[in-house]
């Protein structure tokens, strides 16, 4: 069975319960992913199937704040479900590309677009590893869960914004995050994934800036 028609037949369309605006196929107790791993070796980690702090954030605010997205284009980098891109497309982005490492993220994201209304190109890769993209801003939830990556994430925005690429971040308040280099613009009560909103201290948007 084809990625899609695994995605379709197991994670229903859910509206996203701090984002109604948004419905994603979002996994669930019975949607049994762990049979997806045994039959196919290249499933990984389905960090796409589920709502993460940093992107619930981002997503509400760019909702919140059309005009940060409006007629500019945007990258969403290790975009996940789609929900960050999604929202820029909502807001009047005028064009938005979705990059995820993971390829079963790639046909989420298309299913995710298309059953909100919007275009989003997808690209399937790295691109933290190459030069700026092309884009006017960049926004990236939760990428900042690992001292590596952070480090690699870290270094490409810094890229970005030396090529004047302004750039949003969405986080819970992660340990990795390059703390001094961000400038909280807003706090959105929920949890994290995995947490609920008691044991958290919330998720946050910020701009990332230079040294």
């Amino acid at each position: 069975m084809r990625i899609r028609q695994l995605i379709e037949a197991n994670l229903p369309l859910t509206p996203v319960p701090s984002v109604p605006e948004i419905r994603l196929h979002k996994a669930g107790p019975g949607s049994g992913l762990s049979r997806f791993a045994q039959t196919d070796k290249s499933f990984d980690t389905p960090y796409w199937a589920y709502h993460w702090g940093g992107g619930l954030a981002l997503a509400r605010h760019v909702l919140d704040h059309r005009e940060s997205v409006a007629g500019r284009r945007v990258l969403d980098l290790g975009a996940g479900s789609g929900i960050v891109g999604i929202a820029g497309a909502m807001s009047g982005a005028s064009y938005v590309t979705a990059a995820d490492v993971d390829r079963y993220a790639i046909v989420a994201i298309e299913l995710n677009a298309a059953a909100n209304g919007v275009n989003i190109e997808t690209f399937h890769g790295d691109v933290t590893i190459g030069s700026p993209p092309d884009v006017d801003i960049v926004m990236v939830g939760d990428l900042f869960y690992e001292a590596g990556l952070a480090a690699r994430v870290t270094a490409f925005l810094d890229r970005c914004l030396a090529a004047r690429i302004e750039v949003l971040v969405g986080d819970p308040w992660r340990a990795f995050l390059p703390h001094g280099r961000l400038k909280l613009l807003a706090e959105y009560p929920g949890g994290d994934f995995g947490t609920s909103g008691a044991d958290s201290r919330g998720n946050a948007v910020f701009a990332f800036t230079r040294e």
